[in-house]
């Protein structure tokens, strides 16, 4: 099975030059992954190896009319965090190059890799009215998609977007202290 272990968002349109241009870049093959989430919105694929011996596949895909998914996606162990940033920098050069929007980068190593959802119905929408949130705010880093190493300007976009919903009103005083407190240092 494959698992995702970088997925970059765009929107904006591509024209047959520009993907021809990203099948050459990436030396993608001109057929669509057939295994792992989203194979059906897949354009185009390459499989290979890292340097460590972990078996990745590398994938563009359409999603929507204007939304574009480049995927890195490993089959077992995780690739190394010099393999990831290689990719994330190649991403996000296609992205620009191509006059594509950045929507988001998952895992986000900057701000402007985080999401942060635009609703009618207000913020909550992200993240649920009814949950109920932990005393620790260690816990709430998982829940947010974040693990507690993630990059403090990450954590801090994502952190501030969970207290902007109805789910904060009801969150216990600790995890309001210590979120503060987190905000005040960062």
């Amino acid at each position: 099975m494959l698992w995702p272990a970088l997925r970059a968002l765009s929107i904006g349109e591509l024209t047959a030059d520009d993907l021809s241009w990203l099948r050459q870049t990436f030396a993608l093959t001109d057929s669509p992954r057939d295994e792992g989430p989203g194979a059906a919105g897949s354009l185009a694929h390459r499989a290979f190896t890292d340097d460590a011996g972990v078996r990745l596949v590398l994938d563009v895909a359409r999603t929507g009319t204007d939304g574009w998914v480049f995927t890195l996606f490993r089959d077992g162990s995780q690739p190394s965090q010099t393999t990831v940033e290689t990719f994330r920098g190649l991403f996000r050069q296609a992205i620009e190059h191509l006059g594509l929007t950045l929507v988001e980068i998952t895992p986000a190593a900057a701000t402007d890799e985080v999401h942060v959802p635009e609703s009618a119905n207000g913020p909550e929408d992200a993240f649920g009215a009814h949950w109920a949130l932990p005393q620790e705010l260690s816990r709430v880093w998982p829940h947010l998609g974040l693990h507690e190493d993630a990059p403090v300007p990450v954590r801090v976009a994502k952190l501030r977007e969970l207290m902007g919903t109805a789910a904060w009103s009801s969150a216990p005083a600790d995890l309001r202290r210590q979120a503060d407190a987190f905000l005040r240092t960062s």
